[in-house]
């Protein structure tokens, strides 16, 4: 499992984000890790009331390491070293929980979004199969720090990616990737969210479901996960700017209860591995402008 990071940091304020770059860029392809961070701090871990066994079930545990080999194909990876259950980047920064920081974070808020509300917000107040992280409030101030040294650092180095790519190709195609429980999938292997095409132009997700399905993998299209702020942050077709995520079904490749991987991991990796081939050689400008 080369290049996981430790589920351990004996420093209060690990690296946040690490950007996987190819030795030349050869597409507007650029992948993203936002939930596969494994660095725990101790101070995190001293502030939980959950053990590490149970936040780590917050994680898309892996999915890093799954995709890591794009940086081979020409195309960057940025994925967040953070755990989710301490900041989730694929929130809005503005989504704090006034349950888990009071009254003050909806004044300043302004409306509470339903994922907050439902204690998955920038900050989850839930972990695992919905159990409290803290036994008690967070002040703001930890709230703030948390956006500084975690969610914008993760931001800018995706953000500088996507920038990077519309530079060199006219155009950025952001995949977030991400695992899902087995049971959430409905049978599913892959749920491909495009915002119901307001993230992605609709021949770019039929692509990838068409090479997904080429593959053996059973793919729907929005349903149950139809993307998250990165999609619809980063996802602007009219303006060349496409955003699609894929979900993977959790039981392709891992135990779900005690996230190691079985036997699955590394033909999965391998399938994965032609997936990522062949949409960035289809993303390749001479490749757009033949068809």
């Amino acid at each position: 499992m080369n290049g996981s990071p430790s589920h351990f940091s004996s420093s209060a304020k690990p690296e946040a984000v690490e950007v996987l770059r190819p030795a030349e860029r050869l597409s507007p392809v650029v992948f993203a890790s936002p939930h596969s961070g494994a660095c725990y701090s101790e101070r995190f871990l001293e502030q939980a009331a959950l053990p590490l066994k149970v936040l780590r079930r917050s994680e898309d545990a892996h999915i890093d390491v799954l995709f890591g080999s794009v940086t081979g194909l020409g195309a960057p990876l940025v994925r967040a070293l953070f755990p989710r259950s301490y900041v989730d980047p694929n929130r809005a920064e503005h989504e704090l929980d006034p349950v888990l920081f009071g009254p003050q974070a909806h004044a300043l808020c302004g409306q509470t979004s339903q994922r907050a509300s439902a204690g998955l917000g920038v900050i989850p107040r839930l972990a695992g199969e919905g159990n409290a992280i803290y036994e008690a409030m967070l002040p703001l101030e930890e709230a703030f720090e948390r956006l500084a040294s975690c969610y914008r650092p993760y931001h800018a180095a995706l953000a500088g990616e996507l920038t990077a790519a519309r530079e060199a190709f006219g155009q950025s195609i952001l995949i977030d990737c991400h695992s899902m429980p087995a049971a959430s999938g409905r049978g599913a292997d892959i749920v491909l969210g495009d915002r119901f095409g307001s993230s992605c132009a609709p021949e770019l997700t039929g692509n990838a479901e068409r090479i997904l399905r080429s593959l053996g993998f059973k793919v729907v299209r929005n349903r149950p996960y139809a993307g998250g702020f990165a999609a619809e942050h980063y996802g602007l077709p009219a303006e060349g700017r496409h955003a699609l995520q894929i979900e993977i079904s959790r039981a392709l490749y891992m135990d779900e209860h005690s996230l190691e991987p079985h036997q699955g991991f590394e033909p999965l990796k391998a399938r994965l591995e032609a997936f990522a081939a062949a949409l960035v050689d289809a993303c390749r400008p001479q490749s757009l402008a033949a068809e």
